[in-house]
């Protein structure tokens, strides 16, 4: 559900705010040391960021506070649903790897559709970092951030946690499966 419009609606915004905070208080070990209102000012202050966070929300992701850059002073927005995004699934990796198919191609990519909504795919690193803060993907698995060496051979990595671990796979970047979809990393 990629907006035209990137404002959001005076009730949209108000019942984001609602829901992060209440995202925000109900998980405080994802963000210890920080507090509400300094986020809330930070997004008032960047409102564009609101329409992605909107997005991140309305396709499933749960986005929630993980961490601060202290080198940027950006609050880092992970999508925190206990599995893949449900509103994001389906679909293969880039747009290359969508025209690639010549049948039973999914509806969009991972790549394009977190460009759509301003976001990025979690690095492995960044996925690695989320799995700190819960159980993540038990069910279902992510495509993260590919490095170019892999990608240009036709391969595409993706995650998930089992047996208490978290994997890494490979797959052809034109793969799609209905549990598999991605996570963002929003930046305000």
């Amino acid at each position: 559900m990629i907006m035209e419009n990137k404002a959001l609606l005076p009730e949209q915004r108000e019942t984001l705010f609602s829901t992060l905070k209440g995202r925000f208080e109900k998980n405080m070990s994802r963000h210890q040391g920080h507090d509400w209102a300094a986020v809330q000012a930070k997004l008032e202050a960047n409102p564009e960021k609101l329409r992605s966070l909107y997005e991140m929300e309305e396709t499933g992701g749960e986005p929630d506070v993980v961490g601060l850059d202290t080198q940027t002073g950006e609050y880092l927005f992970y999508d925190c649903s206990a599995e893949s995004p449900k509103g994001r699934r389906s679909i293969c990796y880039d747009n290359e790897a969508l025209e690639s198919r010549k049948e039973n191609k999914p509806d969009n990519s991972a790549v394009e559709m977190a460009s759509d909504m301003g976001i990025e795919l979690l690095t492995e690193a960044q996925y690695r970092e989320l799995q700190q803060l819960g159980k993540f993907d038990t069910k279902t698995s992510s495509w993260i951030i590919t490095p170019p060496d892999i990608r240009k051979l036709g391969g595409a990595i993706f995650c998930d946690f089992r047996y208490g671990h978290v994997f890494v796979y490979h797959n052809g970047a034109e793969s799609y499966y209905g549990a598999r979809g991605f996570r963002g990393c929003l930046r305000v």
